[in-house]
């Protein structure tokens, strides 16, 4: 089951980096009308995310480039994130999202059945208590954003 979770994690981070293929820097940007975050915004939580997900709540040391946190944390928006730190360009997001996937599974590998304590609720309304747990609803959570991407995709001609 460990190695069927970890291929599970690369197949849909494999569709996420395929979505990047062929946006522009600008593109990354676009805001469409009616929402509050870009293409750029939603490769950049989910790393984040993933991030918080897979180290912060076991007490791991979290990999957070300057200025990352702030910028692509949840409730944050392009449109109110503080400019100060340059955003990370396309081949910055798409490197540190490859690399991710292999720190994730070298520290936590064999430890998908360890409690997180306390267990965390989801803004979703869903219990995570193991490292497992928390990893497989990260296949939710990214799978969501691809979506997210498509539309922005679709909505801004990338």
């Amino acid at each position: 089951m460990d190695q069927s979770l970890f291929d599970q994690l690369r197949f849909v981070r494999g569709q996420t980096l395929k979505l990047m293929a062929g946006v522009t820097e600008e593109q990354a940007d676009v805001i469409p009308d009616g929402f509050r975050n870009s293409i750029r915004w939603n490769l950049g939580h989910i790393y984040v995310v993933l991030e918080r997900f897979a180290f912060h709540y076991v007490g791991l040391p979290l990999h957070l480039p300057k200025g990352i946190k702030e910028r692509f944390e949840t409730g944050s928006s392009p449109l109110t994130a503080d400019v100060s730190t340059p955003a990370p360009t396309l081949p910055e997001l798409e490197r540190l999202l490859i690399e991710q996937l292999d720190r994730v599974q070298e520290s936590l590998g064999t430890r998908l059945n360890v409690d997180v304590v306390p267990p965390y609720t989801t803004s979703a309304g869903m219990k995570l208590a193991t490292i497992g747990e928390f990893l497989s609803f990260n296949l939710y959570h990214e799978g969501m954003h691809i979506g997210t991407i498509k539309s922005y995709k679709k909505l801004t001609g990338s």
